[in-house]
This record gives C-alpha cells, sequence and structure tokens, in this order.
C-alpha cells in the first residue's frame, strides 16, 4: 500500500521524463530549420533524406495570410502551445495523451511561396509516426479540408 501515496509523485516524475528540455540549435540559421537527428521521431520540410522528409505547408493568397492562417490553425489546436512567435518563424510545443512534448517549427518562406516544417520528440526514439501525421492534420486545417 505505500506505493499508493507515492503514486502522485510517480505520475508527475513520468510527465516531466516525457517533456524532456527542448533541444539546443532550433529557429533559423541561413535560412534553414535545424536537421533531423538519426531516430526517425522528426520530420521535416527541409530534410535530404526520405525517412525525414515531408513536403512544406502550401497556402491561399498571400504570405501574410497564409502566415495568419497557419497562426490560426495552431491556436486552435489543444495540443499545442505558443513557445516563440517572430515575423517569419514559429516554435510550438505539442504535447500528446501521454505528456510527452514534441518540438514544431514554422519558418514561412516568402520567395517560395510555403512554409517550411520541423516538427520533432524531444524524448525516446520512435514516435509510430505522430510528428508525420500531426503534421498531415495542420496541412488538412490549412488547406481547409479538415
Amino acid at each position: 500500500m505505500g506505493w499508493l501515496r507515492r503514486m502522485p509523485f510517480l505520475v508527475v516524475a513520468t510527465l516531466v521524463a516525457c517533456a524532456g528540455r527542448s533541444p539546443p540549435g532550433l529557429g533559423v540559421r541561413d535560412g534553414r530549420l535545424a536537421v533531423c537527428p538519426d531516430s526517425p521521431n522528426c520530420v521535416s520540410s527541409q530534410a535530404t533524406d526520405d525517412r525525414h522528409r515531408i513536403a512544406p505547408l502550401a497556402f491561399r493568397g498571400t504570405a501574410d495570410e497564409g502566415w495568419a492562417r497557419l497562426r490560426e490553425v495552431l491556436s486552435a489546436r489543444p495540443d499545442t502551445r505558443l513557445v516563440d512567435s517572430q515575423a517569419d518563424y514559429l516554435r510550438v510545443e505539442f504535447r500528446t495523451r501521454l505528456g510527452f512534448v514534441d518540438d514544431g517549427e514554422f519558418a514561412l518562406d516568402r520567395e517560395a511561396r510555403v512554409i517550411h516544417v520541423r516538427s520533432a520528440s524531444r524524448v525516446g526514439y520512435s514516435d509510430l509516426g505522430k510528428n508525420r501525421s500531426r503534421l498531415g492534420e495542420i496541412r488538412q486545417a490549412l488547406e481547409g479540408t479538415l
């Protein structure tokens, strides 16, 4: 029965361990988002390998309209918390039902008329496709098909 008294502590400790810390090096450097690690728990529209590559987000209208629409889509998601907001860059934290935290990044490329994306798990090796599927949901919402 002693373990029952420790249960709240164990739950909190587990959730904190799942959250992890935001990795260093996030953001845009020379027009590029951070490179994905070797693990399969990251996707990026700027990845050079098929395992990590995902298409950038397309938008209708002007770049500013597409950027504003993305902000609306992200703010409507209950699993998303805005961490950093700049003119052409957003960083968010996505929290899964199990308490894991993933880092999402969005960089507006005005010339190419796309929004580059990167989403990566903070801990673990595999995300069972969660980052890819989540960005698919965001893509559908941005296109108005969700």
